[in-house]
C-alpha cells in the first residue's frame, strides 16, 4: 500500500506489558477512536507465532479504517499475518532484504538516530523514517543519547522520506514535533496503559496542529 505522510500523524507503538490490564487489541481499538493513524505491533519477547496471532487480531480491529499495521522487526510474522509491513531498527534485517521478502506494495519503516543513518536510507526500499530518540524513554533503553527538538529538526531536514518522531513523547510535545518538520509522533506509554486510551489519543489533537 502507498504510504501517505499524514498517516504518521499519531503513530501508536504497542507494548504488551503496559497494555496487560486492558489488552493490546482493546487498547488499539480505543486509541483508534481517539485518532491514532498508524499502529506498530512491537513485542520483543513474543514468539513469531504469538506475533502472528496478535497481528491478526489487530488487523481485524483496524479493518476498513485505513490505518496501517506494521510489525516490529519480524518480517516472517508480518507476511504470515498479512500486515501492511514492518518497522526495522538499525540492527535488524536490512531494508533491502525486507523489501525483497515483502514485495513492492508493503511498508518498510526504519529507525534512525544520526545524520549518517538518515543519509544512508534508500527511498527505493524504505517508506518512512523513525527519528530519535527525542527524549530518553524507558520503553527502549538501548538508544543513543536523546537528540531533542533541535536534533529532530536537523534530521528531518535531511530526510527525503516522511518522518515520525520517536522517544518519550507526550501530547504536550505535538506542536513542537510538527514545527521541527516531522510528519507525526510515535508514542508508547502516552497511550498504552493509560486508563482511557481513547482520551489519551485525542489529547494529541488538542494542541496546535490538529488532525491535519
Amino acid at each position: 500500500m502507498a504510504l501517505r505522510a499524514d498517516r504518521l500523524r499519531l503513530y501508536l507503538v504497542t507494548d504488551s506489558g503496559l497494555c496487560a490490564e486492558q489488552g493490546v487489541a482493546d487498547t488499539v481499538a480505543a486509541a483508534l477512536q481517539g485518532g491514532v493513524s498508524f499502529v506498530q505491533l512491537r513485542d520483543k519477547t513474543a514468539s513469531t507465532r504469538a506475533r502472528v496471532e496478535l497481528a491478526t487480531a489487530l488487523k481485524a480491529v483496524l479493518a476498513d479504517s485505513g490505518v496501517p499495521l506494521v510489525v516490529n522487526d519480524d518480517v516472517e510474522a508480518a507476511v504470515a499475518a498479512g500486515a501492511d509491513g514492518v518497522h526495522l531498527g538499525q540492527q535488524d534485517m536490512s531494508p533491502a532484504e525486507a523489501r525483497a521478502r515483502l514485495g513492492p506494495d508493503r511498508i518498510v519503516g526504519l529507525s534512525c538516530e544520526s545524520a549518517n543513518q538518515v543519509r544512508a536510507a534508500d527511498p527505493a526500499t524504505v517508506d518512512y523514517l523513525g527519528i530519535g530518540a527525542v527524549f530518553p524513554t524507558p520503553t527502549k533503553a538501548d538508544h543513543n543519547p536523546a537528540i531533542g527538538f533541535d536534533g529532530l529538526a536537523r534530521l528531518c531536514a535531511l530526510s527525503p522520506l516522511p518522518t515520525v518522531a520517536i522517544g518519550g513523547l507526550k501530547a504536550e510535545h505535538a506542536a513542537e514535533v510538527l514545527a521541527a518538520g516531522a510528519d507525526g509522533l510515535a508514542v508508547v506509554s502516552a497511550i498504552c496503559g493509560q486508563p482511557d486510551p481513547e482520551a489519551a489519543a485525542r489529547a494529541f489533537f488538542s494542541t496546535k496542529g490538529g488532525r491535519g
